[in-house]
């Protein structure tokens, strides 16, 4: 069983980014975990999960050089 927070009450579709597929696809559809980024709100949002993935690990890798006193 769910938890209240994983349950669909109240809320929309919901989307995610198959990564073995390379697909959106909804509740309805969805692969295991293991496979997917998500859920997003729109098909859009998951469709750009990767792109957003990239985003956030080149600024955290440069956070951690400037943490660690590297020059990118």
């Amino acid at each position: 069983m769910h938890s209240d927070l994983m349950s669909d009450s109240g809320r929309g579709a919901r989307y995610y980014w198959c990564t073995r597929h390379h697909r959106v696809e909804t509740d309805a559809d969805v692969c295991p975990a293991k496979h997917v980024l998500g859920p997003y709100a729109s098909a859009a949002d998951a469709e750009n999960a990767l792109q957003r993935v990239r985003e956030r690990n080149e600024a955290w890798e440069a956070e951690d050089a400037r943490w660690a006193g590297e020059e990118r």
